[in-house]
């Protein structure tokens, strides 16, 4: 299949004849140059998505010079845009020189033509990455964008939260790696991007993965990419999240929850600074922030023997422990007038508080689900009131308890809801545990508390 847009720069015709039927075989479109004088315009009017470049134009001078002088020009324009250089005078000095300045590859005349097509896709592919690293980051960033221009925080009064807010905003200004660490539901996410709004990478992406839902054989794809035709389904190459992250930030929350055998890789491109694409073998160098959060003890995984040690002490450079919701009820009034001027406007109910009775009643109970659970349980009661003034029986808060339902008067998912906060509730939150219990796999079980909000 033809794929993409190759300009060849050589003054010899004859080879720029060979070259044009060649590699329209191969290439939609396929334009040529005699001299490298007319670039500037070119690339100006349309840029192609690789660029097979000569070394030399003038005659009697074979030192490679002016390929490289226009390498240099081209990066000016798009420094992401792929430049194999081409030269009838093979010289190792010289194709460093030109891989140093920013050169995909270096071909020989005469050229093999399969060697020289798969060099030029080689190419065409990094240009297809590049893009899609360029889109992936201009998207995170819109978003970040989006979620910082409305306060997606609510710190609170309580003396814990204000000594937390103050060690984000030291811990921020480093690169440091953090671990975050506090019950389901207590917003660990929302710190990282916190974290990650005052850092020095404020202007770079925050990729997120969630580690509880990567499958174990799609490790490797998720973080570190793959390359066309490395198993069944890649059939495009991929760029993983690590490349995604690249001069940003990398949140893996729940890391808890990745299995032993995983670890060593995590751990191996942490120490590295470099990953390897599945069905690779060239190292491509990264540049990231690493943030983890967990809801687990990793401390006492460790002693258990399912976490390694050197990988908890190279992601716990700075720890910070969010407390759960219980521990701070001061802050639950605060936190609902957030929370319902929020979905007071995007349900386009105006002014809508809560009862002073009503707030008694949100201060009285566990949160055993915390921020998340608060905020759920305020969108519900915000959709279903009829007056301005929350009252306590808008408040449906049944869940700290084992609950008994008749599941003819039900739905399906409404009894497994229950079930999973049964089980949930029996386990002390464990969710391998609670996935034993419940015959399920951990990645189902933490799906399906995606699912319902649990």
């Amino acid at each position: 299949m033809k794929k993409g847009s190759i300009l060849i720069v050589d003054d010899n015709k004859n080879v720029l004849t060979a070259l044009r039927i060649l590699l329209e075989n191969y290439f939609e479109k396929v334009t040529l140059l005699s001299s490298p004088k007319q670039l500037h315009t070119l690339l100006r009017e349309n840029t192609p998505d690789i660029i097979l470049l000569d070394m030399n134009f003038s005659a009697g001078i074979n030192t490679g010079n002016e390929g490289l002088y226009w390498l240099s020009e081209i990066k000016k324009t798009d420094a992401d845009l792929p430049v194999v250089l081409f030269t009838a005078y093979a010289d190792i000095d010289l194709a460093v020189k030109a891989l140093k300045r920013g050169a995909s590859d270096f071909i020989v005349k005469p050229w093999d033509n399969a060697k020289l097509i798969a060099t030029l896709q080689a190419a065409y592919s990094l240009r297809e990455s590049r893009r899609e690293v360029k889109q992936l980051r201009e998207k995170q960033f819109l978003l970040n964008r989006e979620l910082n221009r409305e306060q997606d925080i609510c710190w609170g009064v309580s003396e814990s939260m204000q000594q937390l807010k103050q060690l984000i905003r030291k811990v921020a200004q480093t690169d440091a790696n953090i671990l975050i660490t506090g019950e389901n539901g207590t917003g660990k996410e929302v710190i990282a991007r916190e974290i990650q709004r005052f850092s020095l990478r404020s202007k770079g992406a925050l990729i997120a993965v969630d580690m509880g839902a990567v499958a174990e054989s799609l490790f490797e794809s998720e973080l570190f990419g793959h390359v066309k035709g490395s198993f069944t389904d890649a059939k495009t190459d991929r760029t993983g999240k690590f490349e995604a992250a690249n001069h940003g930030t990398l949140f893996l929350d729940e890391i808890g929850n990745l299995s032993y055998p995983l670890q060593a890789k995590l751990l191996n491109a942490l120490q590295s600074r470099q990953i390897v694409r599945v069905g690779d073998n060239k190292p491509i160098p990264v540049d990231i922030r690493l943030i983890c959060a967990t809801n687990r003890n990793l401390h006492e995984s460790v002693r258990k023997g399912e976490f390694r040690e050197d990988l908890l002490y190279r992601i716990n450079t700075i720890q910070v422990e969010i407390p759960s919701l219980r521990e701070r009820k001061e802050d639950i009034p605060l936190l609902a007038a957030f929370f319902l001027k929020k979905y007071a406007k995007k349900y386009s109910k105006e002014n809508i508080s809560c009862s002073a009775a009503a707030i008694e009643k949100l201060q009285a109970y566990y949160w055993p689900g915390n921020i998340r659970e608060l905020q759920h349980t305020l969108e519900k009661a915000v959709i279903l009131s009829e007056t301005n003034i929350l009252q306590v029986n808008d408040f449906y808060l049944d869940k700290s308890n084992p609950v008994n339902i008749e599941l003819g008067n039900t739905t399906l998912e409404e009894a497994e809801k229950v079930l999973i906060l049964n089980a949930l509730k029996r386990n002390r939150e464990n969710l391998s545990a609670t996935a034993t219990e419940l015959g399920i796999t951990r990645p189902t079980l933490y799906n399906k508390l995606k699912k319902y909000q649990l």
